[in-house]
């Protein structure tokens, strides 16, 4: 059995795909199958299911990738501790995130004191930010809701309250705040089905006692500021996400329910950190928490 043949099965056993699998690996296809045939003659079983062109991992596939995913993870954090205990690690923190504003100028602060250090960042889902971390693929991952999966550890390190923002012709424009049950027949503007932000906001009109009216659907939460501007509806927004206070519209505080989001920084449990990454996450640490006492106004 040889490292080269574990490496070859993982990817196999994540795509379930030779074809896409060989392409990833670049290798070519009939290659790539002779390899995982020769795994499977040295194991004595076959892992995988075959019909056709298509292909499964099977109970015996799943059983042994799990201990390969163990032993690949283990092999890469000793090169990675070895490299730190020689002096020799170039430092590189690879992150899956957000276009959050707070983590933009995070990282930008981050780069420009730690020069030395190169980030390698990725957008990603939060079931994808799972598996890129039990695949070791990234050392860090930034997610809301915070993750509540076995074998992962977190930190959360930000709580921020979800705004209400209405055009300034709105019938609320001179309120300070609102309950939520205020706009049950309001038009809304928001984020695309599928997106957490989306989620979230969807359950607090629930709690409220109905479902939003969605009249316009974005990308992102830059571009609802845009239609807010035409007066087509009302939007949440959250607070760090405003930047500048003479927005183009006027802002509630929502008293009830209480709306707020909690950001994470996820890793996985047993895996080793390189310098490189403990010092990325230090620094994320020190920099929120100087975030809210500025925000709190503590000096």
């Amino acid at each position: 059995m040889e490292l080269l043949q574990l490496y070859y099965f993982r990817t196999v056993a994540r795509l379930e795909h030779m074809t896409k699998a060989a392409q990833e690996i670049r290798i070519a296809q009939p290659a790539l199958s002779k390899t995982i045939a020769r795994l499977e003659e040295d194991l004595g079983v076959p892992l995988f299911d075959r019909k056709g062109r298509n292909i499964r991992l099977n109970s015996f596939g799943k059983v042994f990738l799990e201990k390969v995913e163990m032993a690949l993870t283990a092999l890469e954090d000793g090169r990675k501790e070895i490299e730190d205990l020689a002096g020799m690690e170039r430092g590189r923190v690879f992150l899956s995130t957000t276009t959050h504003k707070c983590f933009s100028d995070l990282i930008g602060t981050f780069i420009s004191k730690h020069p030395d250090i190169q980030l390698q960042i990725n957008q990603a889902s939060s079931y994808e930010k799972i598996k890129q971390l039990r695949n070791g693929d990234i050392d860090f991952c930034i997610t809301f809701p915070p993750l509540k999966v076995e074998g992962i550890s977190g930190k959360s390190f930000l709580t921020e309250e979800i705004l209400l923002a209405v055009p300034f012709t709105h019938r609320f424009a001179n309120r300070k705040s609102i309950d939520l049950s205020e706009l049950a027949d309001d038009a809304f503007i928001n984020i695309k089905e599928g997106n957490p932000f989306r989620e979230m906001t969807d359950d607090f009109c629930k709690q409220a006692g109905f479902s939003a009216n969605i009249v316009c659907e974005v990308d992102e939460l830059s571009a609802i500021s845009h239609f807010l501007r035409t007066g087509i509806g009302v939007a949440f927004l959250p607070e760090t996400f405003i930047e500048d206070k003479q927005v183009p519209f006027h802002l509630l505080h929502i008293d009830n329910p209480v709306c707020q989001r909690t950001y994470q920084i996820a890793w996985l449990e047993g895996r080793y950190l390189s310098s490189a990454a403990r010092q990325f996450r230090d620094f994320m640490y020190d920099y929120f928490n100087e975030f809210r006492n500025q925000k709190n106004g503590v000096s």
